[in-house]
């Protein structure tokens, strides 16, 4: 019978390459790697990994079983946490993954509602982009993940049809020119308008969503900076170095410092998520903060 510790051992094996580091990540010594992973083959009928030197890859059959353990631990995980709030032992834990304006915005006021109502449930906070966020709640990183997708794209439908996904909010994009520039103070600007400006650029989904939006309105973007740190496209804005286009929730986290918001036509949204696995979203303490996440998303 192939048992859940040995699972984890095995995919610490496959991320980190060898069972010295394996060890180090669990917090065990390489012995009791090497035994359990000896264990787990004899469990398996067949090796796991095949060993050359120091180097360590997995045979066709490792790698079907760590394709596996994710969910498989998963679902482990969601019995455990749901016997334990039932049998009253803890309240639980929620491991959370959000991309940084969703941090500063959505997280604080869910956190705070949860802290309130299930004191005794322990939350951790992580940040990460989409679709790298994704990537950590399938793999058994995290229980929720905060994502976002840019008009109902039909592509992102399909990348979340094996999760839960609960809607939070409708984040309008908003256009961010210098103080002095000569389209400052407008009511609406089209995007054609801005077609001559030198552009800042935000993470990498965003900033294929921006080329897109732009080519659709007959330019191609000159794209002088690109960086993920909301605060510097802000900045490189203030300073006069270009315009850029940003959703409301960053600019909402950032103190706007020498610019100037003005609405964008046509008008650009993306869909704020909460993500979590079908068998997670049962857990008591991950259902509460979904709860939550979804309330604060209506204030």
């Amino acid at each position: 019978m192939i048992e859940a510790r040995h699972l984890r051992v095995l995919r610490a094996v496959a991320g980190t390459g060898s069972f010295s580091a394996a060890a180090r990540e669990l917090g065990c010594t390489q012995p009791a790697v090497s035994q359990q992973m000896k264990a787990l083959e004899q469990s398996a009928g067949t090796p796991l990994l095949i060993r050359t030197g120091r180097e360590m890859r997995l045979t066709q059959a490792g790698e079907a079983l760590v394709r596996h353990a994710a969910g498989i631990l998963a679902g482990l995980t969601a019995a455990e946490e749901e016997v334990a709030a039932i049998a009253g032992l803890r309240a639980g834990r929620v491991r959370l993954v959000s991309f940084p304006s969703g941090s500063s915005t959505l997280v604080p006021t869910a956190l705070a509602a949860m802290r309130a109502e299930h004191p005794g449930t322990r939350i951790s906070l992580v940040e990460a982009e989409p679709p790298r966020s994704v990537e950590m709640l399938r793999e058994g990183d995290c229980d929720v993940a905060l994502a976002f997708r840019y008009g109902g794209s039909p592509a992102a439908a399909a990348e979340w049809e094996d999760l839960v996904v609960r809607p939070l909010l409708t984040d309008r994009l908003v256009g961010l020119v210098p103080e002095g520039h000569r389209l400052a103070g407008a009511e609406r600007v089209g995007m054609a308008e801005l077609a001559d400006e030198a552009w800042i650029a935000g993470c990498p989904r965003c900033r294929r969503h921006l080329v897109e939006v732009c080519e659709a309105a007959g330019f191609t973007p000159r794209i002088d900076f690109a960086t993920d740190d909301y605060p510097a496209v802000v900045g490189l804005v203030g300073a006069g170095l270009g315009v850029a286009v940003l959703p409301e929730l960053a600019v909402e986290s950032v103190r706007a410092k020498g610019v100037s918001t003005v609405s964008v036509e046509p008008a650009v949204e993306r869909e704020v998520v909460a993500l979590t696995l079908p068998d997670l979203a049962r857990v008591p303490a991950v259902a509460a903060t979904l709860a939550e996440l979804v309330r604060a998303g209506a204030r």
